[in-house]
């Protein structure tokens, strides 16, 4: 058999090769990452205003604070920190027309130096901790609020794991958007012939956004769930799947239809529903 120095090339142990590979894989994301915010065919280079627009296209708040079983109340407290340093980057960013907006681009990497704190992170579906943690909960209204908007989200990541049931559940399934820096992005672009800006504050309560533009929208926007379904996969192993469709209603009554997510999670819950066990392809 041959020994690790010959079978690796370098006579590290394994516990090092992996952290080295790990370093390594970070590095190249990075780099790929910042070519792409380097790449002179989109223009990344958003502005800040000085004010909304006056008319409100979308808009929508979320609670900061929630119940979480066994969760440290302290690590929701820190997310707000956390949630309050991302929305002064973001604040008052103007999307002009043919501009993109990179949620990464705008924010940087959240680290402790910047005043980032310990928040809760998912991790292979489970609840963990890391610096910045509680920043996807402004990737996921803001990917909401621009479902409801004329401008196009044109990189955006699904969860994988679907940790929470449906109890207190006020949107679709599989709306939100993760991020982890640097790869995992969200990232916006303006295909429309007006301006549009993008307002975030936090409050003591709540998470608030907005997108405004200095004329009304140009249609209404609705958000439908469709071809939900529940199958398992196998002994204890339930995924989640679904399709969120975006009708526009324009001014003379046309409506237009079209598909803006699939997604596919891991259920981390018992699926205590019908689509369960119809789906089920074990008795």
């Amino acid at each position: 058999m041959p020994s690790d120095r010959f079978a690796g090339g370098s006579g590290l142990s394994g516990a090092v090769r992996k952290v080295a590979s790990t370093t390594v894989g970070a590095a190249v994301r990075r780099l790929r990452r910042e070519l792409q915010w380097r790449d002179r065919r989109v223009d990344f280079e958003v502005v800040h205003g000085a004010a909304p627009f006056e008319h409100v296209v979308a808009e929508h708040a979320t609670p900061l604070m929630r119940r979480l079983a066994g969760v440290d109340e302290r690590l929701q407290r820190n997310k707000a920190v956390n949630l309050r340093i991302a929305a002064a980057c973001l604040d008052g960013v103007v999307l002009q027309p043919g501009q993109r907006l990179s949620f990464w681009r705008e924010v940087g990497k959240p680290t402790a130096r910047r005043g980032f704190l310990e928040g809760l992170v998912l991790r292979q579906g489970r609840l963990g901790t890391g610096v910045g943690g509680g920043l996807c909960q402004m990737s996921n209204l803001l990917f909401w609020m621009t479902l409801h908007t004329p401008l196009t989200v044109v990189e955006r990541w699904r969860h994988s794991y679907d940790v929470f049931p449906d109890a207190a559940r006020t949107q679709p399934f599989g709306s939100g958007a993760t991020v982890a820096w640097p790869m995992l992005d969200l990232q916006i672009e303006n295909r429309t012939s007006v301006p549009y800006q993008l307002s975030l504050t936090v409050t003591d309560t709540h998470l608030v956004g907005a997108w405004t533009a200095p004329e009304p929208a140009c249609a209404r926007y609705r958000i439908e769930e469709r071809n939900h379904r529940i199958t398992h996969e196998g002994p204890g192993v339930y995924v989640r799947h679904n399709e969120l469709w975006r009708e526009a209603v324009c001014p003379d009554g046309r409506t237009e239809i079209e598909l803006v997510a699939v997604n596919d999670a891991r259920m981390m819950y018992a699926p205590f529903l019908p689509e369960a066990a119809q789906s089920s392809p074990v008795a």
